[in-house]
């Protein structure tokens, strides 16, 4: 296969993103970082730290022939497989936010389920790509596909992890109706999807507080409606332009840690309606350039790849800004590439990486 250029649109979008995320989240988190650590760069400096890993991995990762991973990912698999039982051992796992998510090494901490987004996409792409003639049959391609997915969710849901366990069957979800599995076995699995995620969310009293608080925020201001509340109080006064980068009030310590899932209330406060107008044309040419670089990959194992990162990217871009600007309840996604975050931001640059070593394959 012949080799040519990164595609230059996704390496400018990526990095204009990237450049906007680092400059949001210093100025979101200025105020809560001096506070709590005495160094209003506190988040800044961390974020250029993991920037700057992850896109040494996205440079190497885009120079590395894509086709590579076909081989590997069965391991890649297995391994993070076992990192998401590792996370749920006690005295290993570390808890936040009444989720037993990270795993500390040294002053950092990494979270598996990152990870495991990225090593099932690769390992369903081969997947699919060997089994996409028998995809139209229920037993033999469709079944066996969503076992593999739902076994990881499973590990996922154990922490528990909804939003990010979301996501990941979203993707795979996409994935798999792409490579060719029939809309009748999406519409039987519908309806039991429906009654587990209404099973998930009625066995966990917080998630049930966070449909009441999307419903009716104002009924509990201090409480459940609080984060909402709170961000929409941001996004109204920005405006067409914006307060100006820095002056946002909401990061005052009223938006509970904005630099992370609402970190986007925040940014549309400060830079306005034209501000986030340009990170979402941004993430837009990346989901463009993305589907383009599918359509054109040489083989379908490419094709799947470069569908489920940018897949994975765009549901949770999706799922962020509509948390952020009140249309649906709370799940703790946070923004690729502009929130704040270590394992996210690292893993998201290194599948941008493969995503870019997809286009250096393209057919045109």
């Amino acid at each position: 296969m012949e080799e040519k250029k990164p595609d230059l649109w996704l390496v400018v979008a990526i990095l204009g993103i990237l450049i906007i995320g680092i400059v949001m989240v210093y100025s979101s988190s200025s105020i809560w970082s001096d506070y709590k650590f005495d160094d209003p760069w506190f988040y800044a400096k961390r974020q250029i730290l993991f920037a700057a890993a992850g896109l040494v991995a996205m440079f190497v990762l885009s120079r590395i022939p894509y086709y590579v991973w076909h081989a590997h990912s069965k391991i890649i698999l297995i391994i993070c497989l076992v990192f998401l039982v590792l996370v749920l051992i006690p005295g290993v796992g570390m808890v936040r936010g009444g989720a037993r998510s990270w795993i500390g090494v040294g002053m950092f901490s990494i979270q598996p389920s990152e990870f495991m987004k990225l090593g099932l996409i690769l390992f369903l792409a081969r997947f699919l790509s060997e089994r996409q003639k028998r995809m139209n049959s229920f037993q033999q391609g469709f079944l066996p596909g969503l076992a593999l997915i739902l076994f990881p969710f499973a590990l996922i849901m154990l922490q528990p992890d909804l939003g990010t366990g979301v996501v990941m069957v979203g993707t795979c979800l996409v994935m798999m109706f792409t490579a060719g599995a029939r809309i009748a076995h999406f519409m039987w699995i519908a309806g039991a999807g429906v009654a587990g995620m209404i099973g998930l969310i009625a066995s966990a009293p917080y998630r049930i507080q966070r449909i009441t608080a999307f419903l009716h925020p104002w009924e509990d201001p201090l409480g459940a409606g609080f984060q909402i509340i709170q961000s929409l109080y941001a996004i109204g006064p920005g405006g067409l332009l914006g307060l100006g980068l820095g002056n946002s009030m909401q990061k005052f310590f009223y938006l509970p840690e904005p630099q992370t899932d609402f970190i986007f209330a925040v940014l549309a406060e400060e830079l306005g309606f034209l501000g986030g107008v340009l990170v979402l044309g941004l993430f837009f040419i990346l989901l463009w350039r993305g589907i383009r670089a599918s359509l054109l990959a040489p083989d379908l194992f490419g094709s799947l790849l470069a569908l489920g990162i940018v897949g994975m990217i765009s549901i949770q871009v999706m799922i962020n800004v509509s948390v952020v600007t009140g249309l649906i309840p709370v799940t703790g996604i946070t923004l690729p590439l502009v929130s704040y975050g270590g394992s996210s931001l690292t893993l998201t640059l290194a599948s941008l990486g493969l995503l870019l070593s997809v286009s250096r394959f393209s057919t045109k």
